[in-house]
């Protein structure tokens, strides 16, 4: 761990700034949206936009990155992800906030692939697994700090939107004056969704519902607090308890994954995650903590559902095809979270079940999952555990690169351990 640290403090400490001022501006724009007035569903189209750019940056940022190199792309995506912040607050309009989203998700997406090329590159075949759970741990605590950062300034004014330009700016600086080497960038070709859905129709159905779930989650958790008439300080808490439950669960979820079939896990960590959503439905109204406990249970399994449903796809793969198959899950996830938003702001806006519709939107397709785990369970017989791949710990947030990074984790984890069993 500590020589993950030395080779790639930089690189941490410049991505948990850029989580800050993510964290902050998606939490932000979900209060501001709701004091100019503008409707749920406008704001479910703004939150979806996020995710257009996101899923387009996935495609197009390695290109990128091939023809110009690491350190122009970086610099150029921060600077306009910076700008962008700044802008909201000068053009208060749901279409002008939308494009702005589709540009930020679209710059986020490639400043990670950026990031995550040279974290791998800065680690070796022995630390790789801790760089990326170190990584994953550093985005997940830089955007829990960003909810407290939301009480610094006035929601109504320009202090906080300054505050997250802010963080984004000076987030270059560790990053781009590290003296570490720039790394060969390469892409492994994504596999055809065809084949993929054929391989593990589990592992696809699942990553497209949780891609609604985490969007959802991500980008209308503080429009959902703006229309219950939480305070700001209630806001903040509720949106953090969701990074809080994905940072304490992921490693004990996943530690369980690794000693027992994997589609019984999926179904009741999905069947968990769906009775939180009711649970925060039926109960959560006038009572923030009961609100709480279901932002954490539901954060809780939906951060692990992502590894988990990586690893049992892997299950089914062949070691030279783990790497082709991760484009293809980012993709699929991607998918879903774009409709994510629109159809929980359509729920939201309706008069019979306002607020709580955010609920229901998130327990409808947590218990989909879980049902559709239950049917494949009736259509293939489980690989034992004493033939299934280690899990390696990797959040919704990530690029293809990190899954890549994901995967050769898992491959390499494996390969030790066929190697033991064969040398015992």
């Amino acid at each position: 761990m500590l020589q993950v640290l030395s080779s790639a403090w930089a690189l941490l400490l410049g991505m948990g700034l850029l989580m800050v001022g993510n964290g902050l501006q998606g939490t932000l724009l979900g209060v501001r949206g709701d004091i100019e007035g503008f409707s749920t569903f406008e704001m479910s189209f703004v939150m979806s936009a996020y995710f257009v750019g996101f899923l387009g940056g996935s495609r197009l940022a390695p290109e990128m990155i091939r023809r110009v190199g690491h350190v122009r792309v970086f610099a150029a995506l921060a600077s306009f992800i910076s700008a962008v912040m700044i802008m909201y607050p000068m053009l208060a309009d749901p279409i002008a906030w939308s494009l702005g989203r589709v540009v930020i998700g679209f710059c986020f997406s490639g400043v990670y692939v950026t990031a995550e090329s040279w974290l791998n590159n800065a680690a070796s075949n022995e630390n790789r697994g801790q760089a990326l759970s170190l990584y994953m741990i550093v985005q997940m605590i830089g955007v829990v700090s960003a909810q407290a950062l939301l009480l610094v300034g006035d929601p109504a004014g320009y202090e906080t939107f300054v505050i997250a330009s802010i963080l984004v700016s000076i987030s270059f600086a560790p990053i781009l004056l590290s003296i570490s080497p720039t790394p060969a960038f390469d892409t492994t070709k994504p596999m055809t969704l065809r084949k993929l859905m054929d391989t593990s129709p589990l592992g696809c159905v699942g990553m497209f519902l949780l891609g609604g779930v985490f969007s959802a989650q991500f980008g209308m958790s503080a429009v959902y607090g703006a229309q219950a008439g939480l305070t700001l300080v209630e806001i903040s808490t509720f949106v953090a308890a969701f990074y809080i439950g994905a940072v304490l669960l992921q490693y004990p979820l996943g530690w369980v994954s690794d000693r027992m079939d994997r589609r019984i896990l999926i179904l009741l960590v999905s069947a968990v995650g769906g009775a939180g959503a009711v649970f925060g439905m039926f109960f959560g109204a006038g009572a923030f903590p009961i609100l709480l406990l279901a932002a954490f249970i539901i954060g809780g399994m939906t951060s692990p559902l992502y590894s988990l449903l990586i690893a049992y796809t892997n299950d089914y793969l062949e070691y030279d095809d783990m790497s082709a198959a991760s484009g293809g899950l980012v993709f699929i996830n991607g998918l879903g979270a774009i409709a994510g938003p629109v159809i929980t702001g359509w729920l939201m806006g309706l008069g019979l079940l306002g607020p709580s519709g955010f609920f229901l939107f998130i327990a409808t397709l947590m218990f989909a999952m879980a049902l559709y785990a239950a049917y494949r369970m009736t259509q293939r017989a489980y690989v034992p555990v004493d033939e299934t791949g280690a899990i390696a710990p990797i959040y919704p947030t990530a690029s293809p690169v990190a899954m890549e990074v994901a995967q050769e984790v898992a491959i390499e984890a494996a390969q030790d351990e066929s190697s033991s069993q064969e040398q015992g």
